[in-house]
C-alpha cells in the first residue's frame, strides 16, 4: 500500500494526528476518574498506556508496518468509549483523521511517483 512506506509524504500529518490523539487520551483520564467514577488504576493505565502508544507509534512512522498498526490503535482509542463515552466521539474525529492522512498519504505517492 502506498501510505504505508518508509519515505511516506504524509508522516508528518500521522504523527500530528498521533500526538493530538495523546494529549487527548490522557486528558480522559481525570474526566474518567473524577466524572465517571472509574478506578484510578484502571484508567491510567488503559488511557496512559494508549497515550504512550500514540508518542510511540510517532516516533515508529519511518517503518513501513506503523500506518497499519495506527490503525489498530485507531479502534482501541474507540473503545475507550466504553470507559470515557465521550472517547466514542473523539476517538471517531481521530480515526477520521487518521484515514483522510491514509488518503492523503496516497495521493501524495502517486503525484511523486509521476
Amino acid at each position: 500500500m502506498g501510505a504505508e512506506t518508509a519515505a511516506n509524504p504524509a508522516r508528518r500529518l500521522f504523527a500530528a494526528v498521533l500526538v493530538c490523539e495523546a494529549i487527548v487520551i490522557a486528558l480522559a483520564i481525570p474526566v474518567a476518574v473524577t466524572v465517571l467514577d472509574v478506578d484510578g488504576g484502571a484508567a491510567g493505565a488503559v488511557c496512559g498506556g494508549l497515550a504512550v502508544a500514540c508518542l510511540l507509534m510517532a516516533g515508529l512512522l519511518r517503518f513501513p508496518w506503523a500506518v497499519a498498526a495506527g490503525s489498530v490503535l485507531q479502534v482501541l482509542i474507540i473503545a475507550t468509549g466504553f470507559m470515557v463515552p465521550a472517547m466514542f466521539f473523539l476517538g471517531i474525529v481521530f480515526g477520521a483523521l487518521w484515514a483522510t492522512a491514509i488518503w492523503l498519504g496516497r495521493k501524495a505517492a502517486a503525484a511523486q511517483a509521476r
